[in-house]
């Protein structure tokens, strides 16, 4: 694994999520991945503090049917996202692994209403023979003490 797979890797991630590609992006995740997304500034235990998301595989295979199916009405029309990303920085990088640092901003909409979040998310990436799979990924979102709506897509 080299710095420019990785930050290609990162890129293409957004774009599959910005493009709806939401099964193939779960192709990405490893079986024991969890995507989490912190309640609180630097926090550090998602177990023993509240999050907004944490997720394991099972969850975010659930939460992409759900956003697929034909009884969610909360999704008809569907929800909208755009990231927008900073080059990621890698901050550790083997042959057979990955942790890098992304600043991005991202945007959902969904009929009238948009709401962007700046965001912090860092990816914990391993080389497996089918490609870089996803780790770990975590999502702190600059005003995360703030009050905002609903997030029905995955940043």
């Amino acid at each position: 694994m080299n710095r420019e797979e990785v930050t290609d890797f990162i890129y293409d991630e957004a774009w599959m999520l910005d493009e709806g590609q939401f099964h193939e992006w779960l192709d990405l995740w490893l079986p024991d991945a969890v995507y989490w997304m912190p309640l609180n500034w630097n926090q550090q235990d998602p177990i023993n503090e509240t999050s907004l998301l944490y997720e394991d595989n099972f969850m975010l295979r659930l939460r992409i049917e759900r956003l697929a199916g034909a009884r969610t009405f909360s999704q008809k029309p569907k929800s909208r996202c755009h990231h927008v990303l900073n080059r990621p920085r890698i901050l550790e990088l083997t042959e057979h692994s990955a942790k890098a640092v992304t600043k991005m901003h991202y945007v959902e909409t969904r009929l009238d209403e948009q709401q962007m979040l700046a965001l912090t998310v860092t990816h914990d990436l391993k080389a497996t023979p089918d490609g870089i799979r996803i780790a770990g990924k975590r999502v702190d979102i600059l005003n995360c003490d703030a009050a905002f709506g609903n997030i029905q897509l995955l940043p």
